[in-house]
C-alpha cells in the first residue's frame, strides 16, 4: 500500500495544553494507519492526549471529505506529528518567600490524510 501525498489534507490543532512529548507517544501509534484502525486506537488508549488528536484527526477527514470530495474509507494518516506551543509560566509560593516556578507546555497537533493507493 502506497499513499498519494498529492492529495493530502491536513488539520493542525493548536495550543492544547498539554506536553508535546506526551502527545507524540499516541501519534506514533496512529501514523501510517488507516482512518478506520487510527479511529479504534484512539477510541481505546487510556492517555488525555487521545481526545484532541482524535478531533484533529476527524477535521482532517471532514476537510478530505467535503474540500476535496475524497472518500473516508480509503484514508491512511500519512501524517502526524506535535510542535511545541508556547509555555504558560506560572509561579507557586515556597519556603522563606521564595517563588517556585511552574512550566505548563501547550503544543500544536498536526495531522494530515491522504488516499491510498493500492498497488
Amino acid at each position: 500500500m502506497t499513499i498519494d501525498t498529492q492529495k493530502e489534507v491536513k488539520a493542525i490543532a493548536r495550543y492544547i495544553r498539554m506536553s508535546p512529548r506526551k502527545v507524540r507517544r499516541v501519534l506514533d501509534q496512529i501514523r501510517g494507519r488507516s482512518y478506520r484502525e487510527a479511529l479504534i486506537i484512539l477510541e481505546f488508549m487510556p492517555y488525555r492526549s487521545c481526545d484532541p488528536i482524535l478531533k484533529a484527526l476527524r477535521s482532517a477527514v471532514a476537510n478530505a471529505e467535503h474540500n476535496e470530495g475524497l472518500d473516508p474509507a480509503s484514508l491512511v494518516v500519512s501524517t502526524a506529528f506535535a510542535d511545541a506551543g508556547p509555555v504558560l509560566k506560572r509561579f507557586r509560593p515556597r519556603a522563606q518567600g521564595r517563588a517556585f516556578q511552574i512550566r505548563k507546555p501547550t503544543c500544536h497537533i498536526t495531522v494530515a490524510v491522504a488516499p491510498s493507493v493500492d498497488d
